[in-house]
């Protein structure tokens, strides 16, 4: 295939240092010593070909064009694991997301469900686990004579494998989600209080409609256990304890989780009860997902002019061109667990998001959190929405309706319900190759690779912020890091001219612009979101404990926060 090597777009993000150590540290392809990437342009390629090699053989260069063109200008940012694995002899997963099986209550099925997991996060799969499944501390365990040492035990076990696996790796990525009617409820809030305990965690408490109507009437609420109620305690307790610990050391989140279950395109089919690590990825028994994001950042034409818009047609473009390579993820990875591919190949769950917004609409001149700026990701969103489900009936047609797909049953969901006429009737024409379609992830390094845009929904958390920096040669260096907004804004008015009034971080918001913005998002998204709602340290704490029960009655399925705390201290310094 003969593809310039001219990478359009590559100079004047990596005069950002940051996104070139990113490359180097994270994406650029070395084997055994040897450098295979030469250049960015050869990652770009060697991705394109290795996920081109899905399609048949008379359309591989075609499609390795359009996937390579998708890239090279940071527009279509794959997946990590895709960057850095595919097209490569490693040994490795191309998908970001997995949730382990239900795990069974048993000393045999708790190891087999372990050593799944040390052979997931080995491949490079962050995962989750639901640890509901496993019975209380002090419930005798027959045939033993013993008290059980409960679900907690579990984690730290879980978290001393993920500990020995990824050491040299970075650190690892997981998510222990529990029942909020489970007896070891209180506990499991309480676990991250010791600063040194489950360090690869993050933990979430699966809360029900039930449960949030009990708060709301002070009623009383049964822990239960194998049908039978072992306690009752006050339901507002519970939330409040919930609310303190995560006031005091920012977790646990909390996940809605019936309102995940019925939104969830294939409910008919599956029962989720756990997320992969950052929560954008409601996942069944075994599930993943393979990710990759738009770029929103890179599709503004004339950037901080009053004639300033977005390429709603580029928009689409890489929408359709996302769905096409994120269904070859699936054909072209390797799975840690034959059950995991068995459940990708049956379901077929991509999943496309969206990142450098807040970069976005400051290059519109739009407040980040403000109608107009809701108003945009409604029209982007829906846009992406619309073109992903018309591609996914289109490959449908080309390819084959996703095996699990009930035709009757899926189309009545209200994800597909909220779509566009000609989009439903394409899907009532051809079903849908993929069950499911659109997350929010995280995007943190993908973001700074692209020249540190702002990551995912996120606002921006800072013009300028330093980081800690590991240069070819191994020395350490401490690096000023500019957002990519700001950095373009004094490339083009100068180092001297004032950011423009749109430009908002972190700082200057309020939690109901996060919370706003994230239920705007949650509309057009069959998955979940990854958004942390930032609060100023000396938020007052009843102030604080609202932004959940917002949360809960805008839509949104779950809900994240970060206060700098004692525990954690502040994740990044402006």
């Amino acid at each position: 295939m003969n593809v310039s090597f001219k990478l359009r777009g590559a100079r004047d993000v990596f005069e950002q240092s940051i996104a070139e150590q990113i490359w180097r540290q994270k994406y650029r392809y070395v084997s055994f010593g040897r450098i295979v990437d030469e250049t960015v342009d050869d990652t770009w390629l060697r991705v394109a070909r290795g996920l081109a090699a899905a399609e048949p053989e008379a359309n591989r260069s075609a499609r390795a064009r359009e996937f390579y063109q998708a890239m090279a200008d940071f527009q279509l940012l794959p997946g990590g694991r895709i960057l850095s694995g595919c097209g490569t002899t490693r040994d490795v997963t191309l998908f970001n997301t997995f949730v382990m099986r239900t795990i069974p209550d048993s000393i045999d099925g708790i190891m087999e469900t372990l050593k799944d997991a040390a052979r997931t996060m080995k491949m490079g799969g962050g995962l989750g686990f639901d640890f509901s499944t496993i019975r209380p501390a002090g419930t005798p365990v027959s045939g033993l004579d013993c008290p059980a040492a409960g679900p907690l035990a579990v984690m730290d076990i879980a978290d001393a494998i993920c500990a020995m696996i990824v050491t040299g790796m970075g650190r690892g990525a997981m998510m222990a989600t529990l029942s909020c009617d489970h007896p070891d409820i209180e506990t499991f809030v309480s676990a991250k209080s010791d600063p040194s305990r489950l360090r690869n965690f993050n933990v979430s408490v699966l809360v029900t409609d039930r449960f949030m109507e009990a708060v709301a009437e002070d009623a009383p609420w049964d822990l239960t256990w194998a049908g039978e109620t072992r306690r009752t305690i006050s339901a507002r307790a519970l939330w409040n304890q919930i609310m303190t610990q995560t006031y005091e050391a920012a977790e646990p989140g909390v996940l809605f989780i019936d309102r995940i279950n019925a939104a969830n395109p294939l409910c008919y089919a599956e029962q989720v009860a756990a997320t992969n690590s950052c929560a954008e990825q409601p996942l069944p028994p075994y599930g993943a997902c393979p990710l990759a994001s738009i770029n929103l950042a890179r599709l503004v034409e004339q950037p901080f002019e009053r004639d300033a818009q977005l390429d709603l047609g580029a928009l689409q473009s890489l929408t359709a061109t996302a769905v096409r390579m994120l269904d070859n993820v699936i054909d072209v990875s390797r799975f840690p667990v034959p059950a995991q591919m068995w459940e990708a190949q049956n379901k077929r769950r991509i999943g496309i998001g969206i990142t450098g917004l807040a970069n976005a609409l400051i290059m519109l001149g739009i407040r980040y959190g403000s109608d107009a700026a809701l108003a945009k990701l409604e029209l982007w969103l829906s846009t992406l929405q619309n073109v992903a489900y018309r591609t996914s009936a289109r490959l449908a047609a080309e390819r084959g309706a996703f095996p699990a797909y009930q035709a009757a049953l899926h189309q009545n969901q209200p994800a597909i319900q909220r779509l566009e006429p000609k989009t439903r009737s394409e899907v009532a024409a051809f079903g849908l190759r993929n069950g499911v379609l659109t997350t929010i992830p995280p995007t943190g390094t993908t973001s700074m690779f692209a020249g540190n845009v702002s990551s995912g929904i996120e606002p921006v958390f800072s013009a300028s912020f330093t980081r800690r920096i590991t240069r070819p040669d191994g020395s350490k260096s401490l690096e000023e890091v500019q957002d990519y907004a700001a950095w373009a804004f004094h490339q083009r008015f100068g180092q001297d001219a004032p950011l423009p009034p749109a430009f908002v971080t972190v700082a200057d918001l309020a939690p109901e612009d996060h919370i706003r913005t994230q239920a705007t998002a949650q509309r057009w998204i069959d998955s979940g979101i990854s958004k942390t709602v930032n609060c100023p340290e000396d938020i007052v704490f009843d102030d604080f404990a609202s932004i959940y029960l917002l949360a809960y009655q805008q839509g949104c399925k779950g809900c994240t926060t970060y206060r700098p705390n004692a525990i954690t201290g502040s994740v990044l310094s402006a």
